[in-house]
């Protein structure tokens, strides 16, 4: 079954993502069902080396389902798209792989989540790092100007997923890597929108 979303529905699905993630800007422990924070991210076999690298209360503010990094590999030099980057800790961790000769932006559209980011960046010395408010829905982008795009557990929010992966690959290089970590509905959803739209984001 596809289940088909209005415009109305679609404000509400932003509508409650935004409350969720104005909460988890402030604080992420207690929002998901799964570990977060360092502990997340050594779940996930994050490079240690890399997260040594950064301080504990950026880790802190790891909220991700998976390892996009444990895909392919993100060299030195890229360029790399987050989307739905959060607190910007892969984004940071992408930043310090790309290194100086690399940039990295990270798009989120909530604003809180963006500030938290770049409270976050502050805490580092890197300038190949930007954020901006943009969904991955319409990326504000050229077409072929970024080596890899990232996500982590974003796709699964986003109501038109086919026009965000149609994004995704219109903004990548005819090389580039698509690298996704997310969760993965394996039965039909249900046929209940308004059930549907109230756990969109639960």
């Amino acid at each position: 079954m596809k289940t088909i979303l209005c415009d109305e529905d679609k404000k509400k699905i932003e509508k409650g993502l935004r409350k969720k993630y104005t909460q988890v800007a402030i604080s992420p422990e207690g929002s998901f069902r799964y570990p977060t924070g360092e502990d997340g991210l050594k779940g996930q076999n994050y490079n240690h080396e890399i997260l040594e690298k950064l301080p504990q209360d950026v880790l802190s503010f790891y909220c991700g389902v998976g390892n996009p990094f444990s895909l392919g590999a993100v060299n030195e030099g890229e360029s790399v798209l987050d989307i739905g980057c959060g607190a910007g800790v892969d984004t940071l961790i992408a930043g310090m792989m790309v290194g100086q000769e690399g940039w990295v932006v990270g798009i989120d559209i909530t604003p809180e989540m963006l500030r938290r980011a770049e409270q976050n960046l502050a805490k580092t010395t890197l300038a190949n790092v930007a954020f901006q408010e943009a969904s991955g829905e319409s990326l504000p982008f050229p077409e072929a100007c970024f080596d890899v795009v990232i996500s982590n557990g974003v796709f699964n929010l986003i109501p038109d997923k086919l026009k965000a992966l149609e994004e995704a690959f219109r903004v990548l290089k005819p090389s580039g890597r698509l690298m996704i970590a997310d969760q993965v509905l394996i039965t039909e959803p249900s046929e209940d929108v308004e059930s549907l739209i109230d756990n969109w984001s639960a």
